[in-house]
């Protein structure tokens, strides 16, 4: 298995991916509080498939925790982080995120 990455806003070609399902925390800046942006992320986390959350931290940043496949992983994590993906609320200025092994401790996605 490869080394799990450290947080980090760039996302490198990966040659080796993660056995298995990846769980995928990921902390979103910018003005993401109070325009439905908890409510988007859940929508397209379900849309990909995942399990987990987006919940509002005290800072003004919005911490999303997802569990699935790798590619609808990343998929969501790019979402997160594109320029204009079409319709997202708010406007987001940095993504940093961790990768790990799935805790499988996760079903549905919530907004918190």
């Amino acid at each position: 298995m490869p080394a799990l990455s450290a947080a980090t806003t760039a996302r490198p070609v990966v040659a080796a991916t993660m056995d298995g399902p990846v769980r995928l925390t990921a902390w979103v800046e910018g003005r993401v509080q109070g325009v439905g942006f908890r409510w988007w992320v859940r929508a397209n986390a379900l849309e990909l498939g995942l399990a987990g959350y987006a919940e509002n931290l005290t800072d003004g940043r919005v911490k999303v925790v997802a569990e699935g496949t790798e590619l609808r992983c990343r998929e969501l994590l790019d979402r997160l982080d594109a320029e204009a993906w079409p319709r997202r609320p708010g406007r987001v200025s940095r993504v940093s995120h961790r990768w790990a092994q799935a805790c499988n401790d996760l079903a549905g996605f919530a907004e918190r």
